[in-house]
C-alpha cells in the first residue's frame, strides 16, 4: 500500500476538483515551493498512483484493492436519511436510485475483506436500510469511459 503525506493528498484533492488547475495554484494553496508540488506529482504518477492527467487516482494503488457493488432495499419513508447517511461513509464513492429489484446502488472500496465488512455492517446501520446484496469486482476489464460515446455523437461529413 502506498502512503500519502498532506501534501500529496492536497495535491490529489485539487486535481480531482480542477484537472486543470495550475501547479502554481495547488503550491500556493498548500503553501509549498511549485517545485515541490512538480516532484510530488511526477511521485505519484511514477507509482501509479495518479493516472489520466490527474483525473483519475488508482486506489488499488493506495491499497484498496477490493471493489464492491452494493445494492440496498431501503424503507421508503427513509430513502432521503439513507442517502444523507451514505454520503456520510468515505468508502461509499458512488450511489444511485435505482429501479427494478432493490432501490439504491453503490460502488465501495476496501483495504481488504475485514475492511469491507466494516464497511457493510456500517450501511447495514443506518436507519431504513432493510437488506443488502454485494457482489465483487475481480477484474476490470473496460475502466469507466466516455470517448467512444462523444465520437459517436461526430457526424459524418457527406
Amino acid at each position: 500500500m502506498s502512503v500519502l503525506d498532506e501534501i500529496e493528498v492536497g495535491i490529489l484533492l485539487h486535481l480531482l476538483e480542477d484537472p486543470r488547475t495550475q501547479i502554481g495554484d495547488i503550491a500556493d494553496s498548500l503553501g509549498v515551493a511549485r517545485n515541490t508540488v512538480s516532484s510530488r506529482m511526477r511521485r505519484l504518477e511514477s507509482r501509479n498512483v495518479l493516472r489520466s492527467g490527474g483525473r483519475d487516482v488508482d486506489l488499488s494503488a493506495l491499497g484498496f484493492d477490493v471493489l464492491g457493488f452494493i445494492t440496498l432495499e431501503v424503507a421508503h419513508r427513509e430513502l432521503d436519511p439513507v442517502l444523507t447517511a451514505l454520503r456520510s461513509l468515505d468508502r461509499v464513492l458512488e450511489v444511485h436510485e435505482i429501479s427494478g429489484r432493490g432501490d439504491v446502488w453503490c460502488r465501495v472500496v476496501a483495504q481488504d475483506t475485514k475492511d469491507l465488512h466494516r464497511t457493510l455492517r456500517s450501511i447495514l446501520r443506518i436507519r431504513g436500510v432493510l437488506r443488502t446484496e454485494t457482489s465483487l469486482a475481480l477484474k476490470e476489464h473496460l475502466p469507466y469511459r466516455i470517448q467512444p460515446l462523444l465520437q459517436g455523437l461526430v457526424k459524418p461529413a457527406r
